[in-house]
């Protein structure tokens, strides 16, 4: 059973009360706490030595990808964060500099974010480090945009490059929050979503919730150098276009919106990010599942980005 079969049967059953706007399935749980003109965003997610960074990683990049992690699910729903907790375990011999370390990373952070850090909880786990961030944030009531409003022939973009993360980018990202935000207010965004599994895999979530499919064009995914600099040096590495689409933690946007809009979305985002770059990268269609589309013909992408436990 790989982690997405776990978490289907995990939340099928799952207990709700009338707070609840959106649940389990999206990048933030979306609540009504009755705060005037305003929904609550509520997220949590957890690093883990060995799985989302090594021994040998500077603390303060690890505290910083603790917090990051759950700012860019914030920006996912096009949110502004704003208070989170900490709950960090810890082997029974562990080194008070470099915990207080990883602390300085993910303060600096939130400083910048405007987020604050409001409390947490400190426990033991044998031989790992373990960082859980639980955030809350808020969004404009009306204005969250979900995995689901996806439409047939809507164009589909992503922020930045893709693939080679690992070449420190996971450490380092930054969350597009002002981004998400800005086309929040500046367009009608149908779906959208962060990329931290891969875009095979993350944009199948997109598909699931709306019913839809797509058709990528090969040549308008945005590789990244790091993707395509080991793919040359290294024979047995993925193909640089596949590990676009496989390699995980991008943690760029990714969204549809409407075919008239995209020409306009693209002059309008060089103008106020003219440093971040915006690809245009195919098309949703009627059908499910996603297919390549190169000078002469299409294919069925199959592969998928990170699993847990697969």
């Amino acid at each position: 059973m790989n982690e997405f079969e776990l978490i289907a049967r995990l939340t099928k059953s799952l207990p709700t009360n009338e707070t609840v706007v959106t649940g389990a399935g999206d990048d933030c749980a979306v609540l009504d706490l009755g705060v005037p003109e305003k929904l609550i965003l509520f997220k949590t997610d957890a690093v883990v030595e060995g799985i989302h960074f090594t021994a040998e990683t500077p603390p303060e990049k690890i505290g910083r990808k603790a917090l990051a992690r759950c700012l860019s699910d914030i920006a996912a729903m096009a949110g502004t964060p704003t208070a989170a907790l900490v709950t960090i375990a810890l082997p029974e011999k562990f080194d008070a500099e470099f915990i207080a370390k990883i602390y300085d990373g993910l303060n600096a952070l939130a400083e910048k974010t405007g987020v604050a850090i409001v409390g947490g909880e400190t426990t033991t786990n044998p031989e790992r480090i373990l960082i859980s961030i639980a955030l809350l944030g808020t969004v404009p009531r009306g204005k969250q945009i979900l995995r689901s409003g996806a439409k047939v022939g809507d164009a589909i973009f992503v922020t930045g490059e893709l693939g080679g993360s690992l070449a420190e980018k996971h450490l380092e990202f930054e969350p597009r929050l002002a981004e998400a935000r800005w086309l929040a207010e500046h367009f009608s965004v149908h779906a959208l979503m962060d990329l931290s599994d891969g875009l095979g895999g993350d944009l199948r979530h997109i598909l699931a919730a709306s019913k839809v499919g797509a058709e990528i064009l090969k040549s308008a995914v945005p590789v990244s150098r790091a993707a395509k600099l080991r793919a040359k040096e290294n024979s047995a590495a993925k193909p640089a276009f596949v590990a676009a689409l496989t390699d995980g933690e991008d943690f760029e946007l990714l969204f549809t919106v409407a075919s008239k809009d995209a020409v306009k979305l693209l002059d309008a985002w060089r103008k106020k990010f003219p440093k971040l770059k915006l690809s245009c990268i195919g098309k949703i269609i009627a059908g499910e599942g996603i297919l390549i589309r190169d000078k002469t013909s299409s294919h069925k992408f199959n592969a998928h980005g990170y699993v847990h436990f697969a």
